[in-house]
C-alpha cells in the first residue's frame, strides 16, 4: 500500500517508487492517492493493481463516506506494508485519522516523514531511498533488501484507445499532420476563487504578453504549426487573455479539452512544450514530449521533470539565481526552445532558418510584430538535463 495525497506532478514523480516496489515485494501495489489524476496516470499501469482515489481530503473523516470506504480497503490489507509518502502537516491531519481507524500497526509502516532529507537532492530520488526504507516488521521477509537498477524517471504507459481517441479529436479540429507546440502558461496559484490571480503573488507567472510573443516568434519559425494553449477549465479566462493578447491566428486554444489520457496522447504526438514549473511539465517529460520548463522560486534541483524516453528537458531560472518567472526575457525563452526545435530537426525538418547567438535572436525577435525587446538583465544561462 502506498499512500500520497498530491496533485498531479507530485503523482507523476511517484511512478518509480511504484516500480521499486512492485520489484521487491513481487506484486503490483494499491495506491490510496487525491484527485481523477491518480486514475488517469495509473488505471492499467503494471506497477500498480489499484487506484483510490479521494475527491477531496477536507473536513473531518466521518463526514466522508468516500474515505471511510477508503479506510475499509486500508484494513483490509493491514497485514501488508505500508509506504506513507506524506509529510506534515497533511500527515497528521489527513492519513494519520486514516491509519488509527483502521487498526494499521505502526510497525507496518514507513514514514517519509522520520527520514532525514538531503540538500539538493531530486524528488524521485528521495522516494526511492525512501522505498528501500522497509516497514519494521517486514525487515526480515523473503526478498528484503535493495532494488538494483531501478529507473530514476517515469514511465507512463498509453493505451491504444486513448492514443486513437486523441488523433480522432485532433482530426475533428483540423489539427491533424501538422507540428503541434504547447503552451501551459498555468500552474495551481493562478487561478482564485474570484479570476486571476494578480501575477505579483504568484512566482510563476509570465505575463500574457511575453507568451503571445513567443507564439508570435513560433508561429514564424515553424509556418505550418498550431500553438497549442493547454489549462483546465477553471484557467480558461487566463488562457483566453494570452489568446487575445496574442494576435496570432495560429494560436489556438485547447483549455477544458484535454482530459488526462487525451493530454497524455498529446504530448506523446506534441512537436515540444514550452511550460512553466507545474503538473503537466512533469507529465510532458515522462510522455516523451522535449521541453522547456521555466522555474521561479523552487529548486530546479529537486524538481526538474525527468523524461524516461530520452526526450530533452531544458530548465531556465530558478533559485539560486531566479526567483521569479517573470524575471525570464522572452529571448531567452525563444532561444530554449529553437535548440529543441534544432535537435529535432534531425528527424523532422521542421525549422528552416534559425537565427544564432543571443543578440541575432533578439534582432530577430524585434522584426515580429509586437514582440517586445526585453531590456532585463539576461537571466542566468540554461542548464540541459539528460
Amino acid at each position: 500500500m502506498v499512500i500520497r495525497f498530491a496533485r498531479l506532478g507530485d503523482t507523476v514523480l511517484l511512478q518509480p517508487l511504484l516500480r521499486l516496489l512492485h520489484r521487491r515485494h513481487r506484486e503490483p501495489c494499491v495506491l490510496l492517492a487525491l484527485g481523477e489524476c491518480a486514475h488517469g496516470l495509473y488505471d492499467g499501469h503494471p506497477d500498480v493493481g489499484r487506484v483510490i482515489a479521494l475527491r477531496t481530503q477536507s473536513g473531518p473523516l466521518w463526514l466522508h463516506p468516500e474515505r471511510l470506504r477508503a479506510v475499509g480497503v486500508l484494513r483490509a490489507l493491514r497485514d501488508s506494508p505500508f509506504y506513507v509518502c506524506q509529510n506534515e502537516p497533511r500527515f497528521s491531519t489527513k492519513v494519520l485519522p486514516m491509519l488509527r481507524r483502521a487498526g494499521i500497526p505502526r510497525e507496518h509502516c514507513s514514514f517519509i516523514g522520520e527520514m532525514p532529507t538531503v540538500a539538493g537532492e531530486h524528488e524521485i530520488d528521495w522516494l526511492l531511498r525512501f522505498g528501500d526504507r522497509l516497514p519494521p516488521a517486514f525487515l526480515d521477509a523473503a526478498g528484503a533488501g535493495v532494488v538494483e537498477d531501478v529507473p530514476r524517471a517515469p514511465e507512463l504507459p498509453l493505451a491504444d484507445g486513448d492514443r486513437i481517441e486523441c488523433l480522432d479529436w485532433l482530426g475533428r479540429r483540423g489539427w491533424l499532420g501538422r507540428p503541434l507546440v504547447l503552451l501551459q502558461p498555468s500552474n495551481k496559484r493562478t487561478m482564485r476563487w474570484n479570476g486571476v490571480r494578480d501575477a505579483a503573488d504568484d512566482d510563476k507567472a509570465w505575463p500574457a504578453e511575453r507568451w503571445g510573443a513567443l507564439a508570435r516568434a513560433i508561429a514564424a519559425q515553424l509556418p505550418g504549426a498550431r500553438i497549442v494553449l493547454c489549462g483546465a477549465p477553471a484557467e480558461r479566462r487566463h488562457v483566453e487573455s494570452i489568446r487575445a493578447a496574442a494576435g496570432c491566428p495560429q494560436l489556438v486554444s485547447a483549455c477544458g479539452e484535454l482530459p488526462l489520457p487525451r493530454m497524455k496522447a498529446l504530448l506523446e504526438l506534441a512537436h515540444s512544450m514550452v511550460s512553466v514549473d507545474t503538473g503537466p511539465a512533469h507529465l510532458a517529460a515522462a510522455m516523451g514530449c522535449p521541453l522547456v520548463v521555466m522555474f521561479g522560486a523552487r529548486w530546479p534541483s529537486q524538481w526538474t521533470p525527468r523524461s524516461g524516453k530520452g526526450s530533452p528537458v531544458t530548465v531556465l531560472g530558478g533559485l539560486p539565481d531566479v526567483l521569479r518567472v517573470d524575471a525570464l526575457s522572452i529571448e531567452s525563452v525563444f532561444s530554449a526552445w529553437t535548440s529543441l526545435a534544432w535537435q529535432l530537426a534531425a528527424s523532422a525538418p521542421l525549422v528552416t532558418s534559425a537565427p544564432t547567438g543571443a543578440s541575432s535572436i533578439a534582432e530577430w525577435l524585434r522584426e515580429i510584430p509586437g514582440a517586445p525587446s526585453s531590456k532585463r538583465r539576461s537571466p542566468p544561462g540554461t542548464r540541459q538535463e539528460p
